[in-house]
């Protein structure tokens, strides 16, 4: 009898976007799509584990999970040593900095303070820029930093920037391109290999 593979997936509109691309792949996840709150849901040969987004690379990293799907953006900040086949072309975002539409623009700033849920990221794009500033780790509500006096900038990541502008923040620069990725536990590669070769060969496919 064959065996059963552990997925996990992250909570919210990527959960909807990966159950439509693994739909398309031969796998019927539509029982993660209801209204219970089961974190853990039978799916055919893949068994779904329904995580925070920032937990995924945890689970997978510790074999709890044999395999899932996360954000670059958390990866990046993880800072874990995943095997990530795929990128599976959903979820897409950017990282920006951004501060308030008015405040004074400066080309030499002697003391920023900078807030972000992402303060591995956000400390490595500050030394690539020769930036010093105090950094606050923040998990919600970015935005309302700059606007408080909390900070002076924010990294955050945004799709169309609207939730920026309606807090009269701008956008001064970019520190990545964000995409959702397929990751694998290294273990669950040589355990586990012909199903995990084949449900990634299945997601190439209508990947193109």
């Amino acid at each position: 009898m064959a065996s059963t593979l552990r997925l996990a997936l992250p909570k919210g509109r990527i959960l909807e976007e990966s159950a439509a691309l693994f739909a398309r792949a031969g796998y019927d996840l539509s029982p993660v799509l209801g209204d219970s709150r089961k974190l853990i849901h039978a799916c055919g040969p893949l068994t779904v584990l329904v995580l925070r987004s920032s937990d995924v690379p945890t689970y997978v990293a510790h074999g709890a999970a044999d395999l899932g799907v996360a954000g670059s953006d958390v990866l990046d900040e993880d800072g874990g040593e995943l095997y990530e086949p795929l990128d599976l072309g959903i979820g897409r975002c950017t990282m920006i900095v951004a501060e308030r539409a008015d405040a004074e623009p400066t080309q030499a700033p002697m003391h920023l303070r900078y807030a972000s849920k992402y303060p591995r990221t956000t400390r490595e794009y500050l030394q690539r820029r020769g930036i010093t500033a105090e950094l606050i780790k923040l998990s919600g509500a970015i935005e309302l930093g700059p606007l408080t006096g909390l900070c002076d900038r924010i990294v955050d990541i945004t799709q169309t920037g609207e939730t920026l502008r309606q807090n009269g923040l701008r956008v001064i620069d970019t520190v990545a391109e964000v995409s959702t990725r397929l990751v694998v536990n290294p273990a669950a590669m040589k355990l586990e290999g012909a199903a995990v070769a084949d449900l990634i060969a299945r997601l190439e496919r209508v990947l193109g």
